[in-house]
C-alpha cells in the first residue's frame, strides 16, 4: 500500500489506499484514535470525483479470516443442498428476504438466476415490535429461517452465519462512531447518530450469497462480456454495507471438497463507479473488510453523501463452467420509522426499493 498524497489535516493520520485507490484505515487506529481518521473517511466518502464511496479495514482481528472461510464454504454447500430442502428455507410472504432465494429478484429487468442469496438478521432471530409493523414490514420484522441443525453438508450453518454477521457488525458500530464528525457536516438531521441508527436498529440484514458457475453449456465468457454481466449495476439501500472478500471455488468430483482459487480472470471481480462516473475494479483482500455508502445516507444527507454504485463481472475463462463465488455482505441501517428526509421514512423508502426489485 502506497501512502496517499491527499493532503491530511494535521489532526489525521495520512490516507493510505489499496493498488486500486480504495481507501485503507487499521482496525487497531480505528478502536485506538477514531478522531485521526476524518481526511481517510472524507477521501473514502465524500464527494471528491476520485472518492469511490468504499473503505477498507486492514489488521482486523485474527478470529476474522477463520469466520469468512467457515461460511462462505457453507455458502456453497448450501447451494448444493435438494432443491426441496432450499426451498424449505424460503419466505415467500417476507418476500424471500429471509431463508433462501433463487431467481426471485430483478436484475436488468430480468429475474436474477445467476445468484442465489440466503437472508437472515444475525443480530437477532425475532424482532420485538407490534404485530402491526410485522404485518407492514415483513421484509424486515420476520423470523429468522435457518436449515436443520442436523441438515447433512451444512452442519453449523446458523452459528457460522451468526458468528460472521455479528464480527462484521461490531466493525460496522465502531467505523459509523468514527464517520460521525464527518456525517454531521453533511447531515440533515443534526441529531442523528450514525451509530446510534445501526446498532439499536432491528433491520439489521445479512446476506450470503452464492453466485453459480456463469456458464452450465460448456461456453466461456469473453472479454467483451457486459462489466455487470454476473451482478447487475446497483445501489444498496443501507446506511452501510459491510463486505467481505469473495472466495471463487472450483467444483471437483463427487465428495471432493472444492479448491479454492484466486478468480475467474484478473478482469472477474467488483467494479465501483467514483463520485466522478469513473470505473475502478476494487479488489478486498481476504484478511479484510470494506464498507460502502447506500442510499438511506444518501437521502439522510439530501445527496451530499452519495451512494456506491457497484455490480460484478464474470471474466473472461476456460473454468467458467466450474467455478462460483462466495461472499457476505451485511446491511446496516435504520428502523422502518426512522425519518431520513421531511419526506420519507426508511420504511417508505424500503417499500419503493422491494417494489422495483420483486415485482412479484
Amino acid at each position: 500500500m502506497s501512502v496517499s498524497s491527499f493532503r491530511a489535516t494535521m489532526s489525521s493520520k495520512p490516507v493510505t489506499f489499496t493498488p486500486e485507490g480504495a481507501v485503507c484505515i487499521s482496525y487497531p487506529d480505528l478502536i485506538s484514535s477514531p478522531s485521526q481518521l476524518e481526511s481517510s473517511i472524507e477521501k473514502a466518502f465524500g464527494s471528491d470525483p476520485a472518492s469511490l464511496g468504499i473503505i477498507v479495514v486492514t489488521g482486523l482481528p485474527l478470529v476474522y479470516p477463520e469466520l469468512r472461510e467457515r461460511l462462505l464454504k457453507l455458502a456453497y454447500k448450501f447451494s448444493k443442498l435438494d432443491e426441496d430442502v432450499r426451498e424449505k428455507c424460503t419466505s415467500p410472504s417476507s418476500r424471500y428476504s429471509f431463508g433462501w432465494s433463487h431467481g426471485k429478484e430483478i436484475m436488468n429487468g430480468k429475474p436474477d438466476f445467476l445468484k442465489g442469496s440466503f437472508y437472515a438478521n444475525p443480530v437477532l432471530d425475532s424482532p420485538s415490535v407490534s404485530n402491526d409493523y410485522k404485518t407492514a414490514y415483513p421484509e424486515y420484522y420476520g423470523d429468522n429461517i435457518w436449515p436443520d441443525a442436523d441438515e447433512s453438508g451444512v452442519e453449523g450453518f446458523e452459528q457460522a452465519f451468526k458468528d460472521l454477521g455479528r464480527f462484521v457488525f461490531k466493525i460496522g458500530c465502531e467505523l459509523a462512531a468514527a464517520c460521525q464528525p464527518f456525517a454531521m457536516k453533511h447531515l440533515s438531521d443534526s441529531n442523528m447518530s450514525l451509530s446510534t441508527l445501526i446498532s439499536t436498529s432491528q433491520t439489521t440484514k445479512a446476506r450470503l450469497l452464492h453466485y453459480f458457475p456463469p456458464s452450465d453449456d460448456g461456453s466461456s465468457p469473453t472479454e467483451d462480456e457486459p462489466i455487470d454481466s454476473w451482478c447487475g449495476f446497483h445501489l444498496d439501500h443501507s446506511l452501510l454495507t459491510g463486505l467481505c472478500s469473495a472466495m471463487y471455488l472450483r467444483e471437483r468430483e463427487m465428495g471432493i471438497e472444492p479448491a479454492a482459487v484466486s478468480s475467474l480472470s484478473p478482469s472477474s471481480g467488483l467494479y465501483i463507479r467514483t463520485r466522478g462516473g469513473d470505473l475502478t475494479k476494487v479488489a478486498i483482500p481476504a484478511d479484510c473488510l470494506a464498507f460502502q455508502t447506500g442510499e438511506a445516507l444518501e437521502i439522510a444527507t439530501g445527496g451530499k453523501l452519495r451512494a456506491t454504485p457497484h455490480c460484478v463481472r464474470v471474466g473472461a475463462s476456460a473454468d467458467a463452467c466450474k467455478v462460483s463465488r462466495e461472499t457476505f455482505a451485511l446491511f446496516m441501517q435504520p428502523n422502518i420509522d426512522q425519518q431520513l428526509s421531511p419526506d420519507i421514512t426508511f420504511g417508505q423508502f424500503s417499500k419503493r426499493v422491494f417494489d422495483e426489485h420483486y415485482n412479484l
